[in-house]
């Protein structure tokens, strides 16, 4: 889950608690014109407008959804309306008027019981002016029956506000735990376990990203180790690592920040570097051919070059988004740095040329 997808849950969790409000109201509003208490029918004008108004609200939030309407303004209008209700009706019914009075609120209360369990406030604003009606026209003595009503769904809808909130804080918390373990997944996903590059995915990811910035003045580098499967072979793949991880450190710290090396293959290594000059890439290549040469890994089977281990480079441009046809260029530019001897360097520019 997303925190865009937990907006549109709440979001839809809203819409639920507005929407269940508004045809509670209607409901009642009906129930009360069609099957009134004690059969004594009054048809208010405050029924008419809260029958009137949940109509219009329910209506307009279906066309609308994407609007959001005040639930506690909402609440305590419809609670006002229901007070003004009871208040012009209680004096029609047969006295005593507590029974009334004690539906009149239950009713209330059910409909917000029901609507907001998990909003206290909401709840609250809905019920006290029915509360305070309810009070002011009843006998003194049913008045803590009345409160006792009024309390104990208020301290229930608290409560399991509470336990909301904490289930809602922990879901959230998890959820943003959850996002961080995945982004963590997605990194790694794209750098190499052994030497902690860009691997070919984080290369293109990357690439991408570049692209859609500047898509000028690149080049491409291709590094290969000289003679690398004899290292292996003689020296153990163990050792290979360590000769993997200290050349591809040396590389890393031969270029700026801002350019981009992958371990291209096995014993392989790409450089992208960004907006420079021919001259700023060839001045590179070579930092980067010298640094591995200090590192003065003992290698025996590249005795032809040093006896130690080596780089061979084929230097590219990137030209427009064609990281293929720079990748070819420089791989052909590579083959013949090799032929030409190893621990060196050459342009495919320098190939065209000659």
């Amino acid at each position: 889950m997303t925190s865009k997808s937990w907006r549109s849950l709440r979001i839809k969790k809203y819409q639920f608690s507005l929407r269940l409000f508004l045809f509670l109201n209607l409901t009642s509003s009906l129930f009360s014109m069609l099957s009134p208490v004690y059969h004594v029918a009054a048809i208010t004008l405050p029924l008419m407008l809260i029958m009137l108004t949940s109509t219009g609200l329910l209506l307009g939030h279906w066309a609308w959804a994407e609007r959001k309407i005040n639930i506690p303004a909402i609440s305590i209008l419809f609670g006002c309306l229901w007070a003004w209700h009871i208040a012009v009706k209680s004096p029609l019914m047969p006295q005593p008027q507590f029974n009334y009075l004690v539906i009149a609120l239950l009713s209330v209360l059910f409909i917000g019981a029901i609507a907001f369990s998990n909003n206290i406030i909401a709840f609250t604003l809905h019920s006290l002016p029915v509360l305070i009606t309810c009070l002011v026209l009843g006998d003194g003595d049913q008045w803590l029956r009345m409160i006792y009503c009024f309390a104990l769904p208020v301290i229930g809808i608290a409560i399991q506000s509470v336990i909301q909130k904490r289930n809602d804080n922990f879901a959230h918390g998890l959820m943003y735990k959850l996002l961080e373990e995945r982004q963590t997944l997605n990194d790694l996903s794209m750098l190499d376990p052994l030497t902690g590059l860009y691997n070919r995915r984080g290369l293109q990811n990357r690439l991408e990203t570049l692209m859609t910035l500047d898509a000028s003045d690149h080049y491409v580098l291709l590094l290969d180790i000289d003679y690398f499967k004899a290292y292996n072979d003689h020296y153990g793949h163990m050792m290979g690592d360590q000769a993997l991880i200290q050349v591809s450190a040396a590389i890393r710290n031969a270029v700026r920040s801002r350019d981009v090396v992958t371990r291209y293959g096995g014993e392989e290594f790409m450089v992208l570097l960004t907006s420079t000059t021919p001259e700023c890439a060839m001045q590179t290549a070579e930092r980067i051919r010298q640094r591995v040469y200090d590192l003065k890994i003992p290698h025996m089977f590249n005795h032809s070059v040093a006896t130690n281990v080596t780089v061979s480079i084929g230097i590219a441009p990137l030209v427009g988004e064609d990281i293929e046809d720079a990748l070819t260029k420089a791989d052909k530019a590579l083959y013949e740095a090799k032929h030409l001897g190893r621990n060196n360097i050459l342009s495919s520019a320098t190939l065209q040329n000659a």
